[in-house]
């Protein structure tokens, strides 16, 4: 069974590679590719927010989703869900940190919020968390994830050049921070 690309792919790929290959000399052909993936799965807002309250609603506090991913004094309710919900902060932190960056400043959202700097700090520690699931059916992809662990504020960078080239072609992105 072959798996359908989301339509935006080729393009995210292109300008992914362009600002983390070209700008950057980040060569990681892996990391480009997810994360031109995962710039397709935040093209839909219903996927910023995946973890959910009770009521069905998204959590949107960070702590929540520490919590959460927490199997021995969190409400994880297994190790395999501590990965996911980790993978979703450091996923949810590297987009936010990139693309959106003002979201953290104060005042731009409603009730206590981290730092762009606890942002940074909460993704990087999450896709480490996320490597260290290095066996069985994780054992492939968690050196990725130390690799986006290791450069994760490059990443970061990365992600605001590609937000910078978008806005500079009027295409996808919200206009750079000042």
């Amino acid at each position: 069974m072959q798996t359908q690309t989301h339509p935006l792919e080729p393009f995210f790929q292109q300008v992914v590679r362009n600002s983390y290959e070209g700008a950057l000399g980040l060569h990681d052909p892996d990391m480009t590719s997810y994360v031109a993936h995962l710039l397709c799965e935040f093209s839909r807002a219903d996927r910023l927010y995946p973890l959910r309250d009770a009521a069905g609603h998204p959590v949107e506090d960070l702590a929540a989703w520490i919590e959460a991913s927490d199997p021995v004094n969190g409400s994880a309710p297994s190790f395999d869900a501590e990965r996911s919900v980790r993978k979703s902060i450091g996923d949810f932190a590297l987009f936010v940190g990139g693309m959106y960056p003002e979201a953290m400043q104060p005042g731009h959202r409603r009730g206590p919020h981290p730092s762009l700097g606890e942002l940074i700090q909460a993704g990087k520690e999450s896709y480490y968390i996320v490597s260290q699931f290095n066996l069985f059916e994780y054992e492939k992809e968690a050196p990725l994830f130390a690799r986006l662990s290791d450069g994760f504020e490059r990443c970061v960078l990365g992600l605001a050049l590609v937000r910078d080239e978008l806005h500079k072609h009027n295409r996808l992105a919200p206009p750079p921070v000042q």
